[in-house]
């Protein structure tokens, strides 16, 4: 699927007078879809919704889907004013989710999103929202900062100092090296689909902000007691589907995870890498659904 076929499913909604692009599987479909039970995704960094392109028909034949481009990714506004915060990012989903009246949901959080997925847990558990969380699903993020192995260039973004030029920097050829080299199964990140995720990241001068995503690795350790500890405390029932093989978001925090967690069960993906939507959608796809 190209961007645009992508860009073509979903529409754009206002949020705190940002252009958010969302899809909503209830738009595209017979009225039916809206009696289905709600899941929301929330995708990782640097990509986008299409992060999910292999794996919406199958989530969209028992859900509702509904997932955006977080502000500053895909086809999303990306403003130079802006602080990028997590904390900021769960207000944009929440305010989003409250302009569709969505009441009871699914949260599936992969990546960045799982960082974005503790905020608002935080405040669920402190029931701030309107909103009911039936299930949650984490999957392949690096929400034990201290046991994440960081990627090099993603060292040099966080950085105050280099940030900036690593990112004016960034090329095709760069982005997708760095890429293909978080799949297990390196052959699965073709070519014709990595030069689709470049097209997103560009949108918008998305080069230009790439650098101010990045700080949310320092908000990770800043917040690290906050969002860990609303993991600790939750009573929602928790699935965390883990791609065994992620050389960034290592099995060593799926597995911590699983004895933090109250009410969970661990699911793995044995041979597979960081994007397992990408790499492994059916099995990925099978776990969530079961």
């Amino acid at each position: 699927m190209t961007a645009l076929e992508w860009r073509n499913k979903g529409r754009f909604v206002t949020v705190f007078g940002r252009k958010i692009f969302v899809i909503d599987t209830s738009a595209n479909v017979n009225s039916s879809n809206s009696e289905k039970e709600i899941i929301v995704l929330l995708h990782g960094y640097p990509t986008s919704t299409y992060d999910y392109y292999k794996v919406l028909p199958q989530l969209s034949e028992k859900y509702r889907v509904i997932l955006h481009d977080h502000l500053g990714f895909g086809f999303s506004d990306k403003p130079l004013d802006y602080s990028y915060s997590l904390i900021e990012q769960a207000d944009i989903a929440l305010q989003l989710w409250k302009q569709l009246d969505l009441k009871a949901v699914t949260l599936l959080a992969h990546d960045y999103g799982t960082s974005v997925g503790t905020e608002i847990l935080a405040r669920h558990n402190r029931q701030q929202l309107d909103l009911q969380i039936n299930t949650l699903l984490l999957c392949n993020g690096s929400i034990h900062i201290e046991l994440s192995q960081l990627r090099t260039i993603q060292k040099l973004l966080k950085n105050k100092y280099t940030g900036k030029w690593v990112a004016k920097l960034t090329s095709y050829a760069l982005f997708s090296k760095n890429l293909r080299n978080v799949y297990f199964d390196k052959t699965k990140a073709t070519e014709k689909e990595l030069v689709e995720i470049w097209k997103q990241l560009e949108h918008n001068n998305g080069r230009a902000v790439i650098h101010l995503l990045s700080a949310y690795m320092v908000e990770r350790y800043t917040f690290w007691h906050r969002w860990v500890g609303a993991l600790k405390e939750t009573s929602i029932p928790t699935k965390i589907i883990w791609a065994k093989k992620d050389p960034v978001a290592v099995a060593e925090i799926a597995a911590l995870l699983a004895t933090e967690i109250p009410n969970n069960k661990l699911y793995w993906i044995k041979n597979c890498g960081h994007f397992p939507m990408l790499e492994c959608p059916e099995e990925w796809a099978s776990l969530v659904l079961n």
